[in-house]
């Protein structure tokens, strides 16, 4: 660990320049196809058994409400990556995977020069790709719901949780190709029971009480940046039980820590969906059902509970 944090400074002036300039950012119908309206356009069920997506590979844009159902052993989560034009499935595949396999392959060794020039590999056009969103991360044999604002686009929806041998997700299939076209969803926004706001200067506020059963949490980002980990922040809901230790969620949270991430997640633990990142003022939805127990709001970055990018709350009813 000691060397792992020995090398932040590295990192991060390495990615900073890389990622820190993220852009953050029909023709007229028939009469005929204007009074047909498919109101299941929006509404997209992703199902994971093992180290796949099965979904849709075309969606509409606007508001889209994602039903993921992990029946697979692992813990998994959803994040979408918009594209810069002309890029796909193949440059993550040639150009994406490599780098990040190579450089997790240098941290598990130890090798913390080594893993620092592996991720400087990576392509130039990577600063470019816009993060709009997905779930938080969802335990095994549970289903998370949010909803997400899709632009128009081609995106990858992936999911780099480790293995148990440290290996990428993404690196054993766990990434898909959408495409995003210019038709517009039907779908609005839920109504939100709870607000939580999440910036990198106030950390996670919950903005309102939270009681038992079903629950639609507004989550509005107030702003973004990158972290140590080269990526923003983001909610995931998480209950525990009295057996969990807060920080080893906290040390598993860290992707660069070699046991970050990586399978099986520490005891005590229920995750249960959430927000991934999203832009500078941008809000995303999730929805979940509670019962009595103890829960935390908390971001997937390093030393979070330093952050404030954590948020415990106890739900007696």
């Amino acid at each position: 660990m000691k060397s792992i944090n020995k090398h932040i400074f590295l990192w991060s002036g390495l990615f900073l320049g890389l990622l820190g300039c993220r852009e953050n950012p029909k023709s007229e119908k028939s009469k005929l196809e204007s009074a047909t309206i498919d109101k299941t356009s929006g509404m997209v069920n992703i199902l994971t058994r093992g180290m796949e997506f099965i979904s849709k590979d075309t969606l509409d844009s606007g508001w889209n409400t994602l039903t993921y159902s992990n029946e697979s052993k692992e813990v998994h989560f959803i994040l979408l990556d918009l594209y810069p034009a002309g890029k796909t499935a193949v440059d993550t595949k040639n150009d994406i995977l490599p780098p990040f396999e190579e450089g997790m392959k240098r941290i598990m060794d130890g090798d913390m020069d080594n893993a620092v020039l592996a991720f400087g590999k990576l392509p130039e056009w990577f600063q470019k790709v816009r993060y709009m969103g997905g779930t938080g991360l969802i335990s095994p044999e549970n289903t998370a719901k949010s909803t997400v604002y899709l632009e128009p686009g081609l995106y990858i929806m992936e999911c780099y949780v480790k293995m148990m041998d440290g290996s990428w997700h993404t690196s054993h299939g766990m990434y898909k190709q959408i495409i995003v076209t210019d038709n517009k969803t039907v779908l609005r926004p839920p109504k939100a029971t709870a607000h939580v706001n999440i910036s990198s200067t106030k950390g996670i506020v919950l903005k309102d009480s939270v009681s038992s059963g079903k629950q639609i949490f507004q989550v509005q980002f107030e702003d973004q940046t990158v972290y140590e980990h080269f990526l923003g922040h983001d909610i995931n809901l998480v209950r525990y039980d009295d057996s969990a230790e807060l920080p080893d969620l906290f040390e598993w949270l860290n992707w660069m820590n070699p046991m970050g991430l990586r399978s099986p997640a520490p005891n005590g633990f229920t995750f249960l969906g959430g927000m991934n990142n999203l832009p500078s003022g941008a809000n995303g939805y999730f929805e979940v059902d509670l019962s009595p127990g103890n829960y935390i709001l908390i971001s997937e970055v390093p030393d979070a509970d330093k952050k404030k990018l954590m948020y415990k709350f106890t739900i007696t009813n």
